[in-house]
């Protein structure tokens, strides 16, 4: 046993299973959600973006031909790939198998995301794809495990943890007076059942609550480099705060992955404590898999410098790739906490005039806040993709006593619109509910409501989860006629 790191074999076997586990629910998103996002007639079409960028700029295997056949045999591809790794079938053959088949994820993946524009945007895209790559290197089951793409896996983390407690404390004063939680649970993206709950707890355990995650996120992430035990009760730390975040809200994958990241921590003598599983006989890493690690790990401190340097600017980067790999990158969550909700609602009508009378009906989405009396929904780890960028609107709204002012309206949002007033099916498979049946409505709208949590006696004495305000409209109304170039 290492005196100072420790044993990893079973540390490298819970790092493997649980990225397949999270490729499995990213590339069931891509088989699920690609098309009607993103393909040929989507909301943002791939071709149109592959005509106006470069290989060189975004690596992807659709810049050899996309069709939405291929994308779509490409996710499904992913995905039984991804379940074989979760079997540990990958294991079953020669190193090449299994590096072979993490690179082919890698792969893949960064194929999407490249070209997924704001719906592939997200910070855990790239995580992923960070975390997916350098796992490619723990090498199957059966050979020896080397410490060096643990370490990576680790310093990953030391990153994500590090970068989103500093971009808190340097962004937002909430975070630095301990009052960001106040607000946090009711205006966070997608709440999920239990986010009512954690918002009305009491305010000593919500300042409580924030100057833990300065500790487990600035101080703690320190320790991850200590000997061993005290690297896994940091790594332990760092988990325990993750499933809060996963019991609290709807994060796609970020905190499982997180999670994952966080068995780099942990030596096999802690782990067996739960999971008394022993290493079977090994084989000797080849002479060339060595030489490998090495330069793998070579490149990831030649890699490491800016993203070092961004920790320590005062003008910190949340979430950015310094290479369009989305290697080593720089991570964060949170740096600022809005105080106030604002929700996008989508209307339409079958009626063939718009007048004061005219009855609207709503259209109702998978994830976010639409009808007051509907419990938040759990929906993490899967990621909704549209549901998030419908949540990023109300940014480009200006709510003045005078009411609002819209700054712009995203091109895919009109398209989204348009689509609607097609009744198309393919985008109203991603919306909970499609009010109008077969024949889609003449007209559709969008309001801006004020959305928070109802108090505990509006709760009880009501059923309602959110008390909501109309604040103004998002979208005049529009017939598909005017859309037409769109």
């Amino acid at each position: 046993m290492d005196p100072y790191f420790g044993d990893v074999w079973l540390t490298r076997l819970l790092l493997q299973r649980g990225m397949a586990a999270v490729y499995c629910v990213a590339f069931l998103t891509v088989a699920l959600q690609f098309k009607p996002l993103l393909g040929e007639h989507g909301l943002l079409p791939v071709p149109a973006y592959l005509r106006r960028s470069s290989l060189r700029e975004s690596p992807s295997i659709f810049f050899w031909r996309y069709s939405d056949r291929l994308a779509m045999t490409a996710g499904w591809v992913g995905l039984l790939i991804a379940v074989c790794a979760l079997l540990g079938l990958t294991d079953a053959g020669p190193v090449g198998l299994s590096a072979g088949s993490w690179m082919l994820l890698f792969a893949l993946y960064l194929s999407f995301v490249n070209v997924g524009q704001k719906f592939f945007g997200f910070g855990w895209e790239s995580m992923l794809l960070e975390a997916g790559f350098f796992t490619a290197f723990l090498g199957p089951a059966r050979m020896q495990p080397s410490i060096l793409p643990v370490l990576i896996l680790r310093w990953m983390l030391f990153r994500t943890e590090m970068g989103a407690g500093l971009i808190k404390l340097r962004h937002d004063p909430c975070w630095r007076d301990l009052t960001c939680l106040y607000y946090h649970y009711e205006t966070q993206p997608l709440p999920n059942p239990l986010s009512w709950y954690f918002h009305w707890v009491p305010k000593p355990m919500h300042r409580f609550s924030a100057a833990a995650s300065h500790v487990i996120q600035v101080i703690v992430p320190f320790f991850l480099f200590a000997p061993q035990p005290v690297a896994s009760v940091a790594a332990g730390l760092t988990i325990l705060h993750q499933l809060v975040l996963i019991v609290s809200g709807n994060y796609s994958w970020l905190n499982w992955l997180a999670v994952v990241l966080g068995f780099a921590g942990m030596d096999d003598r802690t782990l067996r404590l739960a999971w008394p599983l022993v290493a079977p006989q090994l084989e000797p890493r080849p002479l060339a898999f060595d030489i490998a690690l090495w330069i793998i790990s070579a490149g990831t401190v030649a890699l490491s410098v800016r993203p070092v340097q961004n920790l320590f600017s005062a003008n910190q980067m949340m979430n950015y790739s310094y290479n369009p790999f989305h290697l080593v990158g720089t991570y964060g969550a949170f740096g600022t906490v809005g105080r106030e909700r604002f929700e996008i609602v989508i209307e339409g009508t079958g009626e063939g005039l718009v007048t004061p009378h005219t009855q609207w009906r709503e259209y109702e989405f998978k994830g976010k806040p639409g009808d007051p009396r509907r419990r938040p929904p759990q929906v993490a780890p899967y990621h909704l993709r549209l549901d998030w960028l419908i949540w990023f609107l109300p940014f480009s709204v200006a709510v003045t006593e005078r009411g609002i002012r819209v700054w712009r309206h995203d091109l895919w949002f009109i398209r989204y619109i348009k689509k609607l007033l097609e009744g198309d099916k393919a985008i109203l498979g991603l919306m909970r509910t499609n009010p109008f049946g077969e024949k889609p409505p003449v007209f559709a709208r969008a309001l801006l409501y004020r959305y928070r949590f109802a108090d505990p006696h509006q709760r009880r004495a009501t059923g309602v989860w959110w008390v909501r305000e109309l604040m103004g409209v998002y979208l005049e109304p529009v017939k598909l006629e005017a859309l037409k170039d769109m």
